[in-house]
């Protein structure tokens, strides 16, 4: 029968062309603003960790002005990076299964034999467990070592765009670099990763690019390499050289920390108030004790990675597919009544009263899908021009709006559903009609 339904669907909208086109384009509009919005906040709202979201954990220490909060928004949050000192101090913890601390930085980078164009590659700084910890994937080699960090020694990870550059691609293990004037020895190279967002190090951007190389931490205070992201400071310190820099409250250091057991995460927050309790007998930290520690999820809402705004603007996308579906319910209804003599002979004919629901629903869901489909492709033609546009003033914004197959599959099976449900009334109302007064008009 369903066959049969469609049949009779596709013969009305060849005598309706003019209605039909209008009950499309209001369904498709509606599910192309429903397909942009919902690109950007799944984008925002996505959660990479995936599984282990549980189990790695930032830390946030109050090391911040007394006489001002470090959010203006909300005063009971501490800072969401570390001092040098500090980020030192909780990475000698030995209660983490894993433990690191990084921060972004960058230099030119040459090849010895001057194969390479000399270029500025931006590179984090981290300890070793950042790819154990991250999940990060490798096509060539792998991490350095607990030895390397301690050393440390001049090795370096490359990412595969980097590695393209410098290597065209090739297996690159035991090559070397040349950086800040030393050889650093390529021991592996990234395969193709990035996490959207970067949840590891939102407050230099969420949807900033990935770093091209990855050195060992220890390399920085040696090189005396600054951050290349975010510094904060709040109090007057004489700053007289980079020895300085480190002992001084600037924060600029991020750590992230694996704990496995709630007896390891609760062990590791008593840690926290332990060291803030003690670092207080020095005259620092002079707020209230005021530590957290927050796992993936809730490290990007205290960061406002999805912010209010695009919970907002998606209320009002779905708010505006409401009012074009109660639009097309209007015209399903105009569409079926003026139809409905046709319907009569029908039921004059033996047809019953659900055969008549079904036939206009089945109707109403091909209309659905037409729009859905053509809904999915002007949100996809939205989303390309939204990154087109955005590109011009924001490197990021491909990471930021990127093409999800899923959300088209997600807005046409809406589509549909809601289509189908807009056509509940217009088929009730047709099937209940008496045939005698359409007979007697035929």
């Amino acid at each position: 029968m369903f066959a049969y339904y469609l049949q009779l669907a596709l013969r009305s909208f060849r005598r309706n062309p003019g209605l039909t086109s209008l009950m499309v384009l209001a369904i498709a509009l509606g599910i192309s603003v429903c397909m942009i919005t919902l690109t950007s906040y799944r984008a925002a709202a996505a959660n990479p960790a995936g599984e282990r979201s549980s189990i790695l954990f930032a830390p946030s220490i109050d090391s911040w002005d007394p006489d001002r909060s470090y959010e203006r928004d909300d005063k009971t949050l501490a800072p969401n990076m570390l001092t040098y000192r500090d980020a030192q101090a909780l990475y000698a913890s030995n209660i983490p299964d894993r433990k690191l601390i990084m921060y972004r930085s960058g230099e030119i980078y040459t090849r010895p034999d001057k194969g390479m164009d000399p270029h500025y590659i931006p590179t984090r700084m981290t300890t070793r467990d950042f790819f154990a910890m991250f999940e990060v994937p490798f096509l060539y080699g792998g991490p350095w070592n607990e030895k390397a960090d301690a050393g440390p020694e001049p090795v370096i990870v490359l990412s595969k765009e980097e590695n393209q550059k410098a290597f065209g691609g090739g297996n690159s293990v035991g090559k070397t670099l040349n950086w800040q004037q030393r050889e650093f020895r390529v021991i592996g190279v990234l395969d193709d990763w990035e996490p959207m967002p970067k949840y590891f190090d939102v407050s230099n951007g969420a949807f900033q690019d990935m770093e091209g190389a990855y050195v060992p931490f220890a390399w920085g205070a040696i090189l005396e390499l600054g951050s290349h992201g975010n510094t904060n400071c709040w109090k007057t310190e004489v700053i007289d050289s980079f020895k300085a820099f480190l002992n001084s409250e600037c924060i600029w250091i991020h750590g992230w920390f694996e704990l496995r057991t709630a007896d390891k995460q609760r062990a590791f927050r008593e840690f926290l108030d332990n060291y803030v309790t003690d670092q207080k007998k020095f005259g620092r930290f002079p707020r209230p004790l005021n530590n957290y520690l927050y796992d993936v999820d809730g490290w990007l809402k205290r960061n406002e990675v999805v912010q209010d705004d695009n919970k907002a603007m998606l209320i009002m996308a779905f708010a505006f597919l409401a009012v074009c579906l109660v639009n097309t319910v209007g015209l399903l209804l105009a569409k079926f009544l003026n139809a409905a003599p046709a319907s009569g002979v029908r039921r004059a004919l033996g047809a019953s009263r659900r055969d008549i629901f079904w036939q206009h629903l089945t109707e109403s869901g091909v209309v659905a899908l037409a729009g859905g489909i053509i809904g999915g492709l002007l949100g996809v033609a939205g989303i390309w021009a939204l990154r087109a546009w955005y590109g011009q003033f924001v490197k990021e914004a491909p990471r930021a709006l990127p093409f999800d197959e899923a959300n088209l599959v997600i807005v046409v099976l809406i589509a549909v559903a809601a289509g189908l449900l807009a056509g509940l009334y217009p088929a009730w109302r047709i099937g209940r009609a008496a045939p005698a007064s359409y007979l007697k008009a035929q």
